[in-house]
């Protein structure tokens, strides 16, 4: 079974008759490395291939800044409320895929680039499945956060009234177990017991992606889009709208080229190049940004902390009959 994502080294070699191997001569006579095809805007220089891994791990470490600026200001300096739980969870989603891809383009390139053969496939496919896990959940979470908002909408009596006072906790809870299990059925399946058609367990979670959860999310998104036009609201409504179209539509650009990769990957039309992990980084870094500037703007300056911005935005979320779903 070839790993995931395989793509090609390229480096001193002998070619053998298979186009797609190239032999590496060492101390133990020759070492094959298995490779295939690279994309044709890195395929000219390794150069580029590296250009590409150094700007993602750079962005991955200003992500990781980021998130866990949120996740310290949103779980211990910022009361809870219904949409700062879903954002806390969603920090801790972007938080961990950008902890895991780092670990899977490290070792990935260090196996299959540089043919290092002290880094195990389990290893890899461990990063992997975590880095598929935490993307998924993202998924999962914008969906949540922009139907939450969409249903505040169109039935405010029932979601001020009726609606359950722990719900956000539950629903959050519920998806990180559905994508754990999700990918948990994949590593058993398809690494652990090296199932010879191990791409079709992939199926039911890009099912759910791209055919459940991505039309709700793209739905839901284009309500709030037509409420914030005709919105006579007050301004920190306008930016909790505002901040959860942002993050849907930078979603959408930025992360979706990953899961298109990745599905086109599984029926062994192209590989997941480093392009769509670039973007996929840009993605997951890119939350705290929106929150600061949609929180500072109309401030006439942008001095001043994050935590200010997270308040601006979230603190009194929409109207105080609302309420907090936790509250310290």
């Amino acid at each position: 079974m070839r790993p995931p994502f395989v793509r090609s080294p390229w480096g001193s070699g002998r070619c053998c008759r298979d186009p797609h191997t190239l032999v590496f001569w060492g101390p133990e006579n020759r070492t094959v490395c298995q490779i295939y095809d690279l994309p044709a805007v890195i395929i000219d220089s390794i150069t580029l291939l590296i250009c590409f891994l150094g700007i993602t791990l750079l962005l991955c470490l200003f992500g990781l800044v980021g998130n866990g600026i949120v996740l310290w200001f949103l779980g211990f300096h910022i009361k809870r409320n219904i949409f700062t739980v879903y954002i806390l969870n969603l920090a801790a989603a972007d938080f961990g895929f950008l902890l895991c891809l780092p670990g899977f383009l490290i070792t990935f390139n260090a196996r299959h680039l540089f043919c290092f053969p002290l880094v195990g496939l389990n290893l890899i496919n461990s990063f992997h499945l975590l880095s598929l896990l935490a993307y998924s959940t993202s998924l999962y979470l914008l969906t949540a956060i922009s139907t939450e908002r969409c249903v505040s909408v169109l039935f405010p009596i029932w979601h001020r009234c009726r609606r359950p006072k722990n719900l956000s906790a539950i629903v959050c809870a519920l998806l990180w177990v559905l994508s754990s299990l999700l990918s948990g059925i994949v590593y058993s399946l398809c690494f652990v017991d090296g199932t010879e058609n191990c791409w079709l367990t992939f199926l039911p979670m890009y099912g759910l992606n791209f055919l459940i959860f991505a039309p709700i999310m793209i739905v839901s998104s284009l309500i709030l889009f037509i409420k914030l036009r005709h919105s006579s609201q007050r301004r920190q409504q306008e930016k909790l709208y505002i901040v959860i179209l942002l993050t849907v539509l930078f979603f959408l650009i930025f992360a979706v080229p990953l899961s298109v990769q990745y599905f086109l990957d599984l029926i062994h039309y192209c590989h997941a190049n480093e392009l769509s992990y670039l973007l996929a980084s840009i993605n997951s870094s890119i939350n705290p940004v929106i929150y600061f500037l949609v929180g500072s703007y109309r401030q006439h300056r942008f001095r001043g902390c994050l935590q200010i911005a997270l308040r601006s935005i979230f603190e009194e979320k929409t109207d105080s009959r609302e309420g907090g779903e936790t509250s310290r």
